[in-house]
């Protein structure tokens, strides 16, 4: 995917409704039903940065000769999505665990069939810069498809000094030359690697002391992340690593409660982190706790569906006057998928989301949960042009064509990215 070249200015007229949040923080609980709904509206767009929206008879009078100008007549409009958490770059692929699991396989066979996250690590180890670039720029085309347009990256494929920067180095390069811009996350504590088995202990010491100055120095990433999990790193070691990230100036994030009700929700609140992911286990002392404290709750349904497991309290989250972001977990073993039309349509029909909560989630508290909510996520002056344009004229076709890809075109600065106008599928 490449930006169009071209006119610096961008207007989108008669648009069926443009529908956005506005503001610059995290919606939290009954706020994440309040939208702005504009009818026969536009948008304008100069250098990369949206200035103007409102209704077309309120448009002030413009040169169209100097403007690139879509008709978004019978269309919606709507902010560019972000997806918040992902493990996009790795190598190899774990199929066959995929139907083990399927078959009742616990995951502690799985390990010692070789599978896991482990599998996953051996397979980035054997990766050359080169090729691992290509493969994550691929894979970045295929979410901008879909109208993602701000992704989180997370490490933690490496497990080692060497391959862990080469994953965060990757990212950066990708955010300076794709059109999709990467969030970068060092997420050394995603397993204990074998050369540490029974010494996890000395595995976050080196962390601590090795990997993240030297991330920090190379100023490769924006936030930390730890697996907080039994039997993985304990809500002790989780405490020590994010305290010392976020001495260094990195941000706080946890994998929290997938498992089992771990404490990771309360620990998210304790610190101060940006936010707490997963949380299919956390406690409603959990949930409330970070709801006061501010913490963005990611939960992550198409992860629950693909393991048959039940989904995140998304409902009660929100209820309780959190804040809540929808992400993919796009990854090569729990959920080989980043398809925004699925996990829209679990979000609406297992979680029992609303159109604008799910609309809400990922979009301005996505961006929340990136630390860009003052400057992508909602349709606003000043904010940067990440649009997308639905092929029908209300965004809850989002959820009512379930599981389908209604994106038409995405803008990403202003410049049309992609584009499926001219492809005239199925209606």
């Amino acid at each position: 995917m490449h930006t169009e070249s071209g006119s610096r200015s961008l207007l989108i007229k008669h648009a069926a409704e443009i529908v956005t949040n506005t503001g610059i923080a995290a919606k939290k609980g009954a706020d994440m039903n309040r939208l702005m709904r504009i009818t026969d509206g536009a948008l304008l767009v100069k250098d990369g940065i949206i200035d103007w929206v409102g209704a077309m008879d309120d448009l002030p009078a413009l040169d169209e000769k100097n403007l690139k100008v879509i008709d978004a007549n019978g269309c919606s409009v709507i902010p560019g999505f972000v997806d918040s958490h992902t493990h996009f770059v790795f190598g190899g692929y774990r199929p066959e665990e995929f139907f083990w699991r399927l078959s009742g396989t616990p995951y502690l066979e799985i390990l010692e069939r070789g599978g896991g996250i482990l599998n996953t690590v051996e397979a980035t180890h054997s990766m050359c810069y080169e090729e691992m670039l290509q493969i994550a720029s691929q894979r970045l085309d295929a979410m901008l498809a879909m109208g993602v347009t701000t992704v989180e990256g997370k490490s933690g494929y490496g497990l080692d000094l060497d391959t862990e920067l080469m994953q965060l180095k990757v990212m950066g390069e990708l955010t300076n030359n794709h059109v999709v811009d990467v969030v970068a996350t060092f997420l050394g504590a995603h397993a204990v690697p074998p050369d540490y088995h029974g010494r996890s202990d000395d595995y976050v010491e080196f962390i601590v002391q090795k990997i993240l100055p030297a991330v920090v120095e190379q100023g490769i990433a924006e936030f930390c992340d730890v697996f907080c999990e039994k039997g993985v790193f304990s809500v002790e070691q989780t405490r020590i690593i994010l305290k010392a990230a976020m001495a260094f100036g990195l941000k706080a994030k946890i994998h929290a409660d997938e498992i089992v009700s771990f404490g990771g929700a309360e620990l998210a609140a304790e610190i101060g982190a940006v936010s707490a992911d997963h949380l299919l286990q956390a406690s409603d002392q959990g949930i409330a706790a970070m709801a006061t404290q501010g913490v963005v709750a990611t939960v992550l349904p198409m992860t629950a569906f693909c393991l048959r497991e039940k989904y995140a309290r998304a409902r009660k989250m929100i209820d309780a006057g959190g804040a809540l972001a929808l992400a993919s977990d796009y990854n090569p073993g729990s959920c080989f998928s980043h398809s925004m039309p699925m996990l829209i349509a679990l979000a609406a029909i297992q979680m029992k989301l609303s159109p604008a909560e799910i609309l809400t989630a990922l979009t301005l508290n996505g961006a929340a949960a990136v630390g860009r909510a003052d400057r992508i996520g909602t349709l606003e002056c000043g904010k940067q042009a990440d649009v997308v344009i639905l092929k029908y004229p209300s965004y809850l076709f989002l959820t009512y064509h379930a599981g389908m890809d209604i994106v038409n075109t995405v803008i990403k600065k202003g410049q049309i990215v992609v584009d499926k106008r001219k492809n005239k599928g199925e209606i």
